[in-house]
Order: C-alpha cells, then structure tokens, then sequence
C-alpha cells in the first residue's frame, strides 16, 4: 500500500515538473489580460511590408541553429503541441495504447519527445513520440508511401513546434540589442489564449530582448523585446525551420517578416566585426548610434557627426603601427566622402569609444528631406537661410553649444578654432533665419600703430568683428 502511494506521489511530482517546464515557455508581452481559457486561434499575418533578410542575419542563424528534415530527428528531440484550426477537424496523433485517435486540444502546450520511427503491421510508417506531462505514448501515421519518402518533405509532423530553436533563442539573444526591421508586429491581448494586436513599429528601432517562448508551429521562436520607451511588443519567427511545414519559396511578401532576419537585426553579431570578417560589412548601410567626429573629404574639416546619420561603408584601410583601421563612408544624402579611425573587437586598449560596433549600427538612418540646390551648397560647405536643422546638420554636424529663446527661436553655435565661430539662428519652426561667422580682430600691437589707427578714424570699438552673411562658407 505504501509502495503503491509513494509511487503515485512520484509520479505527480513528475508530472507536475513536465507541465511547469512546459508552461515555461508560454510567455507574454507586458498587459495582456488574463481570462478563462478560449478556443482562439491566431490568424495567418496578412499584412506587412516585405523586408530583405540581411546576409549577417543569415551567418547568425547558420552558426547557432541547424536545420534537422524528419529524416535527421535525432530521439529525445523536444516539440510542443501547438494545433491550429485545421488540427481540430483532421486528429494528428493516436494514443499508443489504445490505438484511438486523439483530439489535439486536450494536447495543446503539452511537450512531445521524439522516439524514433517504425513500420507498423498494417505497412504505414510512424514517428513516435512520448509526453513527459501525462506518460502517455503517441504515434503519428504518415498518410503514404514509406517513411524514406516522406521524411525529406519539409511538412515534417503536423502541430509541434520544434523546442529545440527555442532553447538556443534564449540562450543567445536574452537581453541582447537588436535592431527592428520592419514596421509590423504584435502585442498580446489575453494572458490565458493566442490573442493579439497589431501594433506598428518604427523600423531600424532599438530594441531589447526580454522574453523568449513558442510561438506557432510554422514560426515556433516567440521574441518579445521592449523598445527604449518601455513598450513591448512580439514577433513569432522561423529561425531552423525544423519542422516549420513552411517551404523556403513560402517566406516572401508578407511572410518575410517571420523570418528572424525579416523582423530584426542582432546588432552584438552583426557589428562584431574584426580584422578577420570586416570585408563582409563593405557597401553595407550604417548608421551612426552615438554623436561623433568624422573628417569631411570635401571641406577638409573634422566635423560633429549627430545621432543615424547615414552612410554606406566604402572600404577599410588598416593602419601599419597600431590596431587601427580608417574607414571610409559614403553619405547617402550627400555623396560625399567621411573618414574615421576605429577599432575592432576590444582592440586598441579599452575604450569603447572608438569601437566600430559601438560607434555605428546596422541599417538605414534618419531620413533627411532636402534639396539639390540645397545639397549643393551643403557639399561646398555653406549654410543658407531657409535651412532646415537637418540641412544644417548635414554641413556642419553637431552644434558646440544651444540657446533657446521664447516661443521656438533658438541659436546654435560652432566653435571652429582660432577663435572663430559660427553663429545660427532659428526660428519657432526650426528653419534657419540668419548665419554669422564671428572672428578675432586683429591685435592693436604698437602706440604708432594704435595712433595710425586712431588718426584714419578706424579706431575700433570692440576686440571683435562681426559678419552676417548669406551662404556662409564653412
């Protein structure tokens, strides 16, 4: 009696055990509402804009997760039931022991573990598998031909999610930056079912990664991130593809985006580039993460650079007496030319700071509205009244210093050494209304001089000049 009560007690911590493993992986964006338990079913996303998957998204996704066909399952691989309305009507497993088939809805968000294949007596084929939570064996019938043949089909086994990406989800991009590539994901409306919203994201967004669960069967790897205003929001993705039941030529169009590489970029992968990978990022697009310095080709001037600017990578030129390499950029804007010594990998002593990875990100940056007259004078180096703030940041970058005045107007200023500044002013709507260039006079050195001076009435009054023009050069 003891035996037998000792034995069912062990059995229910076992089982209790598999059922809170498997509810690990249910996770949900922050306020969804917790209800009673529905029969929803997500519909398919017919709707998004097609974004490219990136070649480093690619490199990511070979070097951490490998695609396994049926006939490469390997036994004790871990899946998740996670039936759709079509696995309600056409029932995809049959209990072992009874030989019936079952329901997929009683099965829903229970683990699967494969256990290998076999010929049954009737001569169909079936892959078999156990779930930890009830004890409990099942098969799936293949419907034709024998198990060679169907294995290397990529519709795989109806309903499960294959686990295994999951894990290594986790393991890899919990708590890593990344970057979103197109506008379209998802927040959670319930807690206790697959209810969602729509939500539309900036893309090229900076992003984090929170939470990692399942998803669907065709996109089984759920990634929550939160943005830096503390929004979260979801994209469920196919990373393997392992039992995805998705075929290759099926991730297009509105599809693209449930590829990881369609949704977002890892910025720890992409930009950790070193002396030995850094060619892969040439005619790349870039953007500029943090305020810098970068030298103009065309004025031949250091100048501020502000936050996503953007520019196309042109080419590398390694540096003979330290770990430096120059980097030459291309404006996209402008077309014009910009030159920054950088470092890779935690080379050149400790400073993040000229760290390539930490100076640019993936992707394209601001987009700037402008002109080509106005262009033209930006790339001989001129401000003009009329500008935009935008403009006059693409001539001369990041100002030294702001002052802000009543209702919107404000001033900024350039220091350009030897004493030389350049003064901007703005108007309530961001619009440029006058440019001076302010210089030291020259210095009053001798009596005869200052006498000389004071005779032909020239005589000045301050130890400054001004000048206000249009057009200023740079």
């Amino acid at each position: 009696m003891r035996r037998t009560i000792f034995t069912a007690f062990m059995a229910f911590v076992f089982l209790a055990a598999s059922a809170q493993e498997a509810s690990e992986y249910i996770v949900k964006t922050r306020g969804a509402k917790k209800k009673a338990l529905t029969e929803q079913f997500a519909e398919g996303d017919a709707a998004g804009a097609a974004a490219e998957e990136e070649e480093s998204a690619k490199d990511f996704i070979s070097a951490n997760f490998k695609f396994y066909s049926l006939c490469d399952w390997q036994e004790g691989m871990r899946f998740m039931v996670l039936p759709e309305k079509y696995d309600l009507v056409v029932k995809t497993f049959t209990d072992a022991s009874t030989g019936k088939e079952v329901s997929s809805m009683p099965l829903k968000y229970k683990i699967m573990v494969y256990q290998g294949h076999d010929e049954g007596a009737d001569g169909h084929a079936r892959v078999h598998f156990n779930c930890p939570e009830n004890g409990r064996s099942y098969y799936y019938e293949i419907p034709n031909g024998t198990f060679d043949d169907y294995c290397y089909a990529k519709t795989g086994v109806p309903t499960l999610a294959y686990l295994g990406d999951v894990d290594i989800a986790r393991e890899k991009l919990m708590g890593k930056t990344m970057y979103t590539k197109t506008q379209h994901f998802r927040v959670d409306t319930d807690y206790d079912s697959d209810g969602f919203q729509e939500v539309i994201v900036d893309k090229n967004k900076e992003v984090k990664v929170v939470a990692v669960g399942v998803g669907t069967r065709s996109f089984p790897v759920k990634i929550i991130v939160e943005d830096q205003d503390g929004n979260e929001f979801f994209q469920n993705v196919a990373i393997s593809k392992t039992n995805s039941g998705m075929r290759d030529e099926e991730f297009i169009m509105d599809n693209t985006k449930f590829l990881f590489g369609g949704s977002f970029e890892l910025v720890d992968d992409i930009m950790a580039v070193n002396a030995y990978n850094y060619k892969t990022i040439i005619g790349r697009t870039v953007h500029t993460k943090i305020k810098t310095t970068m030298l103009n080709e065309t004025t031949k001037q250091q100048q501020g650079i502000p936050r996503l600017a953007e520019y196309t990578v042109e080419e590398f030129t390694p540096h003979k007496a330290d770990h430096l390499y120059t980097v030459k950029l291309k404006n996209t804007t402008l077309g014009t030319y910009f030159y920054k010594d950088i470092a890779f990998d935690g080379k050149h002593g400790d400073d993040e700071s000229n760290q390539f990875g930490y100076i640019f990100a993936p992707g394209p940056g601001k987009e700037i509205q402008t002109t080509e007259e106005s262009r033209k004078l930006i790339r001989a180096g001129q401000i003009n009244p009329g500008f935009s703030e935008d403009e006059v940041m693409l001539a001369v970058g990041e100002p030294t210093s702001v002052v802000n005045g009543p209702q919107g107007i404000h001033t900024w200023t350039y220091n350009q050494g030897g004493g030389k500044q350049l003064i901007v002013d703005f108007d309530g709507t961001n619009t440029v209304t006058d440019v001076k260039v302010k210089t030291p006079a020259a210095k009053k050195t001798t009596n005869a001089r200052r006498r000389t001076t004071s005779s032909s009435g020239a005589r000045r009054s301050s130890s400054q000049s001004w000048q206000s023009r249009k057009g200023t050069p740079l």
